[in-house]
């Protein structure tokens, strides 16, 4: 397969990512080490550059990676400022303002053409999950673990894991992952279909670049039309399942059980839920 020359896009448009192009493969790498915690600015960006890199014709698959210890450890709430910016709480503004904007550049994510490799080392936790679950495939390092820990907060789950979690493994291991909240290694992952290799830490860019190189080797044409058709309506149904998901969010976001749930988790002790 003949490569064509390195290309970078303008990183002054992307604070917080890098964007380069190897041959056909392009890596979006989320720089927000260690931990790469989310806000709808870093969702922005990676949407932005998804775009570009369709509308790039020799870019024919794409990497998402981060840097750091962690894929996505979650999202950043924020206090609601227009800018991002706060500590990463769950205050009401942060709820109104903040993750509604999330989701809606969230929903950008599962409108690209172009096939999508997710590699994941460490965390992929609440919102981090739902980020690893908008590529075509994810390959893993044991040490990955993926947590909708959602009901230990007292919440609901977001950024689309209603949809994308059941269509990925099933109504009825998604079903015991959100009901649980429990933590999932990467070993059990791979049993379950979450992810679709595992690799040492080391050989996980590789991994990764070596699938998206098999995925670029076709006929891109033919690739994006047949994606298109495996994922259709997927965009559509995550729009519709975020505008659910914030609702219910904001809903419990009232209780005296996600207080709890909030401060039991910060403090790695088991929440005392009364159920109100």
């Amino acid at each position: 397969m003949t490569k064509p020359p390195s290309f970078t896009l303008d990183e002054t448009s992307f604070a917080d990512i890098e964007v380069s192009l190897d041959g056909h493969v392009a890596t979006v790498e989320i720089q927000r080490p260690p931990l790469n915690f989310f806000d709808h600015h870093l969702i922005r960006q990676i949407a932005d550059a998804f775009d570009a890199l369709d509308n790039h014709g020799p870019c024919r698959a794409i990497i998402l990676a981060s840097k750091g210890k962690a894929f996505c450890a979650g999202a950043n709430f924020g206090t609601g400022q227009a800018d991002g910016s706060g500590s990463e709480d769950f205050t009401e503004e942060g709820f109104r303002n903040t993750t509604g904007l999330l989701y809606q550049e969230g929903v950008r994510l599962f409108s690209n053409k172009k096939p999508l490799i997710g590699a994941i080392q460490g965390a992929a936790v609440g919102g981090g999950l739902g980020l690893a679950l908008i590529p075509d495939f994810r390959i893993a390092t044991p040490a990955a673990r993926f947590s909708g820990n959602f009901v230990k907060l007292g919440l609901h789950q977001g950024f689309g894991i209603s949809v994308t979690l059941p269509r990925l493994v099933g109504n009825q291991v998604a079903a015991r992952l959100l009901y649980t909240g429990r933590r999932v290694s990467g070993h059990e992952a791979l049993t379950l279909g979450l992810v679709d290799e595992l690799v040492d830490e080391d050989h996980l860019r590789p991994a990764a670049y070596r699938l998206a190189e098999e995925i670029a080797a076709n006929a891109p044409l033919a690739v994006m039309s047949v994606r298109a058709t495996l994922r259709r309506g997927l965009a559509q149904a995550v729009a519709r399942a975020t505008e659910h998901e914030l609702r219910e969010q904001q809903r419990l976001r009232a209780t005296e059980d996600a207080y709890e749930g909030i401060r039991a988790v910060a403090e790695r002790r088991p929440g005392n839920y009364q159920g109100r």
